[in-house]
């Protein structure tokens, strides 16, 4: 269960942090009011916190798979998002990079 809610609360936080980084690129709201885009990071650090402490209960103390889970949730997440909201390419480097995210997630996952 730890492991599950790791993963949501890291998910909401990387689509969060990508509005807040990348929104004013797309979005004339949060190019205009960048104080209050800023404050985003309060919420969206608790949601990392959050994250961070599931994974590390889910892996009995250990922070190294919270940082590389975390890392790769990031990864998926702003190939995802940067495809679909600035229509980047998904170029055979980017989609190995990608494959890297996938693959140490799993590692973490399933390697005991």
């Amino acid at each position: 269960m730890n492991l599950l809610k790791g993963f949501i609360f890291g998910l909401l936080a990387q689509v969060f942090t990508f509005f807040q980084l990348q929104g004013q690129l797309k979005i004339e709201w949060f190019k205009n009011n960048t104080f209050l885009v800023a404050c985003m990071g309060i919420p969206i650090s608790l949601l990392f916190m959050y994250s961070v402490r599931n994974f590390v209960a889910a892996y009995d103390g250990a922070i190294w798979p919270s940082r590389l889970i975390g890392f790769g949730i990031g990864v998926i997440v702003f190939t995802i998002m940067s495809h679909y909201m600035f229509k980047e390419p998904l170029t055979p480097k980017t989609l190995t990079c990608l494959s890297l995210g996938v693959g140490i997630i799993l590692i973490q996952i399933l390697w005991k």
